[in-house]
């Protein structure tokens, strides 16, 4: 049974904000007798022979296009800095920031927004109390000259050991060598981690087996600036961690119709399965549960499957591949087959007894309750093909030597 993806990624965010120190300036900065300064704080009409030893930098410079949305900010030597006030130029509003410990640094207290022109004002003193102010008007990168990922797992996440990380970005990667060697992925239990490119636009990241369980993944994205095409560049920069739970791979044997459950290296289950007809046989493979819905409506029709089921309520239903295999319950099996777990009836997902509604004690019930998302899910023994290494989060399908081949790095 298949229905459209609905694989739900999140875009990374890239806030990078330095909230040091108690004091948020937001006055606006005003020239005093120290006299002004332009955007590179060197300066600037109404200097004085007593001119301030405070140089402003503001990373931004005036009038510039394609501004970073994650590391514009201020900063002073030879002083502190006493005021800074940066709003958005259009609408009027305030951006708040925060101040460094030492005086000397500011930066937006949130992401910026891409395409947009902000304008800064700046002021200073130095150690003598001679003032200087910097002004700059500015936009950053647009959407049309930037790159952004979505990926899986979120942050602060517990997956299961099949969960490779995985980018999509919203433009053709052309300088892939670039862009991976701007992602990191570590694990703490030491494990030699590969990134892995499907076609220009996906990139993912896997140890040659599956996740040590209890471990913790790190991933840093520091794509801000980085061209990955012609004309575009990254504006990406933050670091996501999640962690590894306990191990569970679950194997379906569709010659006897069975899944036999393993936690930790034990079997804690076996239950009977409907595996796909043969008219519609079930993928072969090693398969990562990437989502999951106590109940999801699923239409043949959204698959080119005419009007073969139409079913608003399917329960406990676990995505196994992009294309739409998945493990759910079925409460619908015709009674008048021989028992459940005795013949494949469906039409290429993996069926559990359950009951409408998917409130009773039934096995589909049970296996939902207990997966997590990146869980594996094995099929073996059926006269379909092996399901493909890009059809989900199934890079496991492909053998080290291939993945590895796949790396720009």
């Amino acid at each position: 049974m298949t229905t459209p993806d609905m694989t739900a990624r999140r875009t990374v965010g890239a806030c990078a904000a330095l909230v040091i120190g108690a004091l948020t300036l937001t006055a606006c900065g005003g020239g005093d007798s120290g006299g002004g300064a332009g955007g590179d704080g060197k300066g600037g009409k109404g200097s004085s022979s007593t001119a301030s030893a405070a140089k402003i930098v503001i990373s931004a410079k005036d009038g510039s296009t394609g501004a970073s949305i994650n590391t514009t900010g201020v900063r002073v030597s030879g002083g502190k800095l006493t005021a800074v006030r940066m709003k958005d130029a259009k609408t009027g509003q305030d951006v708040p920031g925060s101040l460094s410990s030492d005086g000397t640094g500011w930066h937006p207290g949130k992401q910026l927004e891409r395409g947009t022109k902000y304008e800064i004002t700046a002021t200073a003193k130095d150690a003598d109390g001679r003032g200087t102010t910097a002004d700059s008007a500015f936009t950053t990168v647009s959407a049309a000259d930037s790159f952004i990922g979505t990926y899986t797992p979120d942050n602060g996440t517990t997956v299961g050991v099949g969960m490779p990380v995985s980018f999509s970005f919203d433009k053709a990667i052309s300088d892939r060598k670039a862009v991976q060697s701007h992602i990191t992925v570590t694990s703490s239990s030491g494990q030699k981690v590969v990134g892995h490119w499907f076609g220009q636009k996906r990139l993912d990241f896997r140890p040659e087996d599956y996740w040590k369980a209890g471990s913790k993944v790190t991933m840093k994205i520091d794509l801000d600036g980085v061209k990955g095409a012609d004309g575009v560049v990254g504006v990406q920069k933050k670091t996501v961690s999640f962690t590894i739970g306990r191990s569970q791979v679950s194997t379906v044997d569709v010659n006897t119709q069975t899944m036999k459950v393993v936690r930790d290296g034990s079997t804690i289950k076996s239950v009977p399965i409907s595996a796909g007809s043969s008219e519609f046989s079930t993928y072969n493979g090693q398969m990562v549960i990437s989502e999951k819905f106590k109940q999801l409506h699923m239409d043949s029709r959204t698959v080119n499957l005419a009007d073969a089921y139409d079913i608003k309520d399917v329960p406990h239903a676990m995505r196994l591949t992009q294309s739409g295999t998945f493990i759910h319950g079925n409460y619908w099996y015709n009674q008048g087959n021989p028992p459940f777990g005795r013949q494949g009836t469906s039409h290429g997902c993996v069926g559990l007894r359950d009951v409408k509604g998917g409130q009773g004690d039934t096995p589909s019930k049970w296996f939902y309750d207990n997966s997590m998302l990146g869980d594996v899910v094995i099929v073996k023994n059926s006269p379909d093909k092996k399901v493909t290494p890009d059809n989900g989060l199934n890079g496991w399908n492909m053998s080290w030597s291939e993945w590895t081949a796949g790396s720009a790095a």
